[in-house]
């Protein structure tokens, strides 16, 4: 009997995935505005189908392209870094320098008019980079959090195995992090790819207990290097990041301030933003400064971007040169612009302008999403 109702159960958590995929409402809306963004395309100077990037969901790749992502993460991990040591003395590797670029930048990049743009750059900068520095001809993969919602640990991003991101950390005592009560993890990743991988920079603002141990230094750089630790937990992703969640942020946000405002939410109304960091948790990715620490932070951040782009192309012509927010978080609440510029030094050639970087098939960028 046992065996029977374990195979049931397997049957049935096959018909349920099925129908995800088969029924996406959000894939459904990106059907709807593909031909606005057909037309763009063509109307391109710098992007054209023969060198247009698509960028895959992570349980749609095959193995050899998910290990040939991985192959390029993990030799990120290992080239040298290109800051100052002297400025930045934590950061050893070429991976260390996107994690300091965003510490720089946290309190500009958050709550801000720039938040989408910026991203977008940051996470098109740092596909760039396993392409031209680590030998990575495929593109930057994104996690529909509505897919695996009900049960991320067991989703083919998070499962532990060496086709994954790695999975849960080591199951210990330890209390809540940030909005989520205790998971089945908090401690050290201890299976796939990235289980020995080392967080050099931070905390600053860590979300776990036990807490990390201190920086050396108070601005975060300074040389503190531990495991990559995550208390993965469906207790947001089953709240907050389902598909029905992503369809209403798109449908029911008409402007560009109200979209971006709802997706960042955090607190008694989760947004997919927060709700997608916190179910990883732990340490560095439910840190504020130093999330990109976790290599799951670029699948998140690649459906951010595509949650964006799906919201543009419901109206992509009134949709594309608007921008809505405050220049920082913090002293002051100066308007941003489609002007203000978006530098990543060391991690990408060329500052832009935000009015440069809201298509995703002009300026810079030349990719699209299945």
């Amino acid at each position: 009997m046992s065996i029977l109702m374990s195979v049931l159960r397997i049957l049935a958590h096959a018909a349920i995935l099925g129908s995800l995929v088969s029924g996406d409402a959000v894939s459904d809306l990106w059907d709807q505005g593909k031909a606005s963004l057909d037309a763009q395309l063509a109307k391109s100077t710098t992007c054209t189908q023969d060198n247009l990037l698509v960028r895959q969901e992570w349980g749609d790749l095959e193995p050899a392209e998910k290990k040939a992502y991985i192959d390029a993460v993990l030799c990120l991990t290992t080239s040298p870094s290109k800051l100052d040591s002297t400025q930045y003395p934590g950061a050893k590797t070429r991976y260390d320098d996107f994690v300091a670029v965003h510490i720089n930048q946290t309190l500009t990049i958050h709550g801000t008019g720039n938040f989408l743009s910026w991203h977008r750059y940051f996470t098109w900068a740092y596909e760039n980079v396993l392409r031209t520095e680590c030998g990575y001809n495929g593109s930057q993969p994104y996690w529909d959090w509505g897919r695996w919602a009900a049960d991320p640990e067991s989703s083919p991003i998070f499962d532990g195995s060496d086709t994954s991101m790695s999975g849960n950390g080591e199951k210990i005592e330890h209390g809540s992090g940030g909005f989520t009560p205790a998971g089945n993890g908090g401690g050290c990743v201890q299976t796939g790819p990235f289980k020995n991988m080392t967080a050099n920079l931070g905390p600053i603002t860590p979300a776990i207990t036990p807490a990390p141990p201190a920086n050396p230094r108070t601005d975060g750089f300074g040389y503190n290097p531990r495991c990559l630790r995550r208390d993965i937990s469906n207790y947001l992703s089953s709240r907050y990041t389902r598909t029905e969640d992503i369809v209403s942020l798109i449908q029911t946000s008409t402007t560009i301030g109200t979209f971006q405002n709802t997706m960042q939410a955090a607190g008694i109304r989760m947004g997919v933003h927060a709700g997608g960091h916190f179910t990883i948790a732990g340490d560095p990715a439910g840190d504020f400064f130093t999330s990109p620490g976790d290599p799951a932070f670029w699948l998140h951040h690649s459906m951010i971007d595509r949650t964006w782009a799906i919201w543009q192309m419901q109206n992509l012509e009134s949709r594309l040169q608007v921008i809505q927010g405050p220049r920082s978080m913090m002293g002051g609440r100066e308007a941003a612009t489609l002007d203000d510029v978006v530098n990543l030094y060391v991690i990408a050639e060329k500052p832009y302008k935000i009015s440069e970087l809201v298509s995703i098939v002009d300026g810079p960028f030349c990719y699209t999403y299945a």
